[in-house]
């Protein structure tokens, strides 16, 4: 498989390396890398330079994939060169001594390795892992249902067979979440990403020639299909008489792929791309959650991380204001290009903070001051990192707004599970 892409001649400085911490910190707040593009943020020039990329290693015989994720026809897209140094594009290991760490959570300033199992767990991106997790105990918090193997708030909660049998359910619901369908969703994006890698982040392993084009399909075949099949087993298990588990996952397994893929290809279109992620990163493993250990019978489970979606929507802009540039290069639509920097900073902050206050509000409706009182208090302080960070430099201050205000989110979204799944719906009725 050749790839012929123009990369532009000028050069610029490469950016200083992101420190761990701040990565692990953004994903655990819900960042959505899950399915963010990789993106050159500088201006290309005009003058191009023919690059030739094989997929194949010198191993590997042509191959025509197999459908839907066969290899694309050679393409020619303007890049520009937003990580390219005097050297050209390289991955500068940290100088931390956290570069094996981050080989394997598949994050910047990672090390190199030639062990093949080590680079198809960094194509997988664990550290995008950790949101989706947290979103399987979101839904469980919200149906009510989840028991303990001990409880020691509450002494009817102290069954150790029925609570070891929801922790090994738990734990089930978070692989299929994670490690399963994540990693099948970043493999398939760096698949459908490898032309604009191959110019921004050419070290990364299917660029790089580390994995063949062949062994990246095998990959996100055998994830999809572990996933789908341990959804199966999910169903079976909860007695569910309609596989609910299973067309969850087949829906978020869909929307992933359209993401990634041509034609739809969401990723160009802000509105459609933000909000995928938006549902990918909170109402999918919610709804997963909530239906391993309960039913997803009101509209009221629907209707609660749809509204925490929108918000993840308003995250995911965040992402796209570093890549103005090279988006506008290439022809994508995020919101920043689309609107400006000044209009998609408030879009960002309004679909963040309004949703999680009508999400108060709606607790406070059903009786709920305690909890209302407690989302607000976590709304709070996302208001005065919008005001310090967010409004007066997104492009500067991206990553320290998503470290400093996501966390608070993650806990609202928790806290709001929490309350769905103690209130008494049937003293409403």
């Amino acid at each position: 498989l050749e790839s012929s892409v123009h990369t532009p001649s000028t050069t610029h400085p490469a950016q200083s390396t992101m420190k761990l911490q701040l990565a692990v910190a953004a994903s655990l707040a819900g960042a959505s890398s899950a399915f963010t593009a990789h993106r050159a943020g500088n201006r290309a020039s005009t003058r191009p330079v023919s690059v030739r990329m094989d997929l194949r290693g010198p191993h590997h015989p042509p191959s025509s994939g197999f459908y839907p994720f066969a290899p694309s026809a050679p393409s020619s897209t303007r890049l520009s060169a937003g990580n390219f140094d005097d050297e050209g594009a390289k991955n500068v290991e940290a100088s931390d001594g956290s570069s094996g760490i981050r080989q394997l959570l598949g994050v910047k300033g990672a090390s190199g390795t030639d062990n093949i199992w080590k680079i198809r767990l960094q194509l997988t991106k664990p550290v995008t892992w950790v949101p989706l997790v947290w979103g399987v105990m979101c839904g469980a918090a919200a149906s009510g249902n989840y028991h303990w193997i001990w409880n020691p708030f509450d002494p009817n909660d102290r069954d150790v067979l029925l609570g070891l049998e929801d922790t090994a359910k738990g734990l089930t619901a978070m692989v299929l979440s994670g490690p399963f369908l994540t990693g099948y969703c970043q493999t398939c994006n760096d698949w459908y990403d490898r032309d604009i890698d191959a110019i921004n982040e050419p070290y990364r392993p299917i660029p790089s020639g580390a994995i063949s084009g062949p062994e990246v399909i095998a990959q996100i075949w055998v994830l999809l299909l572990a996933g789908l099949g341990t959804s199966l087993a999910l169903d079976k298990w909860c007695g569910h008489e309609f596989p609910t588990v299973f067309a969850i996952s087949v829906f978020g397994a869909f929307i992933s792929y359209i993401y990634s893929a041509p034609p739809l290809k969401l990723k160009q279109n802000g509105w459609a791309g933000n909000f995928a992620l938006g549902a990918s990163y909170i109402s999918l493993p919610w709804w997963c959650g909530q239906a391993v250990f309960g039913t997803l019978d009101r509209p009221v489970y629907f209707v609660l991380p749809i509204l925490y979606s929108i918000a993840g929507l308003g995250i995911a802009i965040v992402n796209d204001f570093k890549s103005i540039e090279g988006d506008r290069e290439m022809g994508l639509q995020s919101l920043p290009v689309a609107f400006g920097i000044d209009t998609a900073k408030y879009i960002c902050a309004g679909s963040v903070t309004l949703t999680q206050l009508g999400v108060a509000a709606y607790l406070l409706s059903i009786g709920e001051p305690a909890y209302a009182a407690g989302l607000l208090a976590l709304i709070l302080p996302q208001v005065f990192f919008q005001a310090t960070l967010l409004l007066p430099d997104p492009v500067a201050n991206d990553v320290k707004y998503q470290a400093s205000a996501q966390p608070f989110l993650v806990f609202g979204i928790l806290l709001t599970g929490l309350c769905v799944g103690h209130h008494d719906f049937g003293a409403l009725a």
